[in-house]
């Protein structure tokens, strides 16, 4: 993986404590990363994409592949932040193993 590749500034963030939403309901909050800012590569997911980087998974829906550093804070819990947009991570692949490079599937949330 090359550094200029990771092109991309965001932000990845996981589900933090419910707090009270006024109305006498609760929403979810959610809790930066650290480091709050990451570099990745974002590229939209083709059937092909997806065929490599889900061999012997399952996988429902996918609109973006992401790969950068590792990160040990990513799941599928994980949101991230990207230039207003958010995008949920329905798949996280630690590349060989090694805790250096990772491949994530995301879908982008519209609401």
């Amino acid at each position: 993986m090359r550094a200029g590749t990771l092109r991309h500034v965001v932000t990845f963030q996981n589900p933090g404590a419910a707090v009270p939403d006024g109305d006498g309901g609760w929403t979810q909050a959610w809790t930066d990363l650290t480091p709050a800012e990451w570099r990745v590569s974002i590229a939209p997911a083709t059937a092909r994409d997806l065929e490599r980087v889900a061999a012997g998974t399952v996988l429902s829906t996918a609109s973006h592949l992401i790969r950068g550093r590792y990160h040990s804070g990513i799941t599928t819990q994980t949101r991230m932040i990207f230039d207003g947009r958010t995008f949920s991570i329905t798949g996280v692949q630690n590349i060989d193993e090694l805790g250096v490079e990772m491949a994530l599937t995301a879908v982008e949330v519209v609401t």
